[in-house]
Parts: C-alpha cells; structure tokens; sequence
C-alpha cells in the first residue's frame, strides 16, 4: 500500500467521527435509555419515582386486550394497504411510462397527493366522506345515492372505518410508489423489450416474462418500504375518526402515543414501542428473505 494510500485510510475515520458523534448522541443513546425504561416503572413527569420491572411490562401488553385491537387493527390495515397500493402503483407507471409531454404531466398529478401535508388530507377526506346531514352530503355518498343506493357512514360504522382510512391512504401514497416503478422502468435495457418483440412475445408475455423479473428489486425495496410505512399508521385515523368507532382503527402509534402523553406512563409506552419495532423488523426481514433480493 502506497503512502498516500495509508494516509487516506487513517484520516478516513476522523471524516466519519462526526457523523458517528451525532447518530449516536440523537439515535443510539435514546434508543438505549428507552430500552432500559421499558424494563421499568416509570412515569413521564416524575422521573425520579421508578422501580424495576423486570420484563412485566411487555408481558402485560401482550395480555391487554386494548393493545392487541391497535395491533390488529395495524396489521389488517397493512394488508389492505401494501398489496394494493404496490399493484396500483405499477400499474400507474406502466402506464404512465412514455415520453410525451401529457404523460410527464400526468405522472406530477399522481405524484401531487404525496406532498401535500397528511392533516390536510385527513380534512379533505373526512369531508368527501361526510355522511348525509339534512341537505349537506360529502361527494362520495352523494354519488353511492345517487347510484339508489342508502348513505354510508364510512367513518361511522366500525366495519367501513378501517377500509376507508385505507382507501384514503392508498391514494395519498400511491404515486411515490408509481415514481420509483419508473425509475426501475427506466433502467431495464429497450434490448431485452424489443429481443422479446422480435421473438413474438405479446404485451402479457413481455410483462411477465421480461419486465417483472428485471423489477425485481425494486419491488422488492417498494413492498419493504410500503409495509414499513403502513405499521407507522397515526396521522389518517388519529384525525379522522380519533381511534374509534369502537376502537376500529386505533392504530400501534396511537396507543403508544395515549400511554406516554395521556397515561403518562412512559415505561409501558418504551415497552410497546419496541414490541412494535421488533414486529416491523420481523416482518421486513422476512419479506425480504421470501423474496431474496438479487445482486448484480
């Protein structure tokens, strides 16, 4: 190794230490201290009056049943979410996918939902939502009556709730999806599109045989991510129907965010938040373990 080659590998930690410094003083070390409060007693305003607990905590949420509704209610919205919104997002950039002027026009309206602020949305959907009051109607029922079909309470009946905060966020989500498809697109070689063309591979065939297979990873990192984002569920229900009705689509962060803020219970709220990150974690490994992420 060459002399400038060694003066480059000592200096290159003391161009790391900064940034070492600052992920560890504002991620590794709350993460630590958050960990050790989960094995604890402990309540948010009074720091000083804690106690261990040993591992009681966890064992107490995994048995209340208040938890295990948000966990479900997180899990069933996942489903919802991650499949379709993946399925709708591709399908937009095949669509989308060509090089005129119209099209690039119309892939910043798809796109134009995901930088808008989600309290925004939350308002504008709970009105598209509104069920019938006298003569004020929300869009979407006046359109289910005017199908002579009777007005839902799609925030109001513990059965619609879930499904509609869902259809709400696979709108506001899809285009982020739909923008990194194209990029994946982008990068697939037009020789093995028009090899298969000349093989006399149908759209179908080309779809199946050429393009997903070249997708592959970066559906695999859009089904990792989509899911990662689906468990972070609060914002959309928080504010459109508070957790309820009933308690339909109380979500992971909201009970974790009600036993710190409202319960103050700052030990209990450490311990469910890493039983939620080792879920997220478990689960993404996992995907992407059945997928198997090709290298290049």
């Amino acid at each position: 190794m060459s002399a400038l080659r060694r003066a480059h590998a000592r200096s290159a930690p003391l161009f790391l230490l900064p940034a070492a410094v600052l992920l560890g003083l504002f991620l590794v070390w709350p993460l630590l201290r958050a960990l050790a409060y989960s094995f604890e007693y402990r309540e948010l305003l009074r720091p000083d009056s804690h106690r261990f607990a040993g591992l009681t905590q966890y064992s107490g949420l995994l048995v209340d049943p208040r938890f295990r509704r948000a966990f479900a209610n997180t899990a069933v919205f996942a489903v919802l979410v991650v499949p379709l919104q993946t399925t709708l997002a591709l399908l937009l950039a095949l669509w989308v996918n060509r090089p005129e002027p119209a099209w690039r026009f119309l892939r910043g309206v798809f796109f134009a939902p995901t930088v808008v602020a989600m309290p925004v949305l939350a308002v504008v959907w709970t009105i598209l939502y509104q069920p019938a009051h006298g003569s004020e109607v929300g869009p979407i029922n006046a359109f289910v009556m005017w199908l002579g079909l009777p007005p839902l309470q799609f925030l109001g009946d513990p059965r619609l709730a879930l499904p509609a905060v869902a259809a709400m966020s696979v709108w506001q989500g899809v285009g982020l999806q739909m923008l990194v498809f194209l990029a994946g697109l982008k990068a697939i070689p037009r020789d093995l599109i028009e090899a298969a063309r000349m093989d006399g591979a149908n759209a179908l065939e080309r779809l199946w045989f050429v393009t997903l297979p070249a997708l592959r990873n970066t559906l695999i990192f859009v089904l990792t991510v989509t899911t990662v984002l689906a468990f972070r569920l609060f914002v959309q229900p928080y504010l459109m129907t508070h957790g309820g009705p009933q308690g339909s689509t109380r979500s992971l962060i909201q009970c974790i965010y009600e036993l710190t803020f409202l319960s103050q219970d700052l030990g209990r709220a450490c311990a469910a938040s890493f039983l939620f990150l080792g879920w997220v974690a478990i689960i993404a490994l996992v995907q992407r373990g059945l997928l198997r992420e090709e290298r290049a």
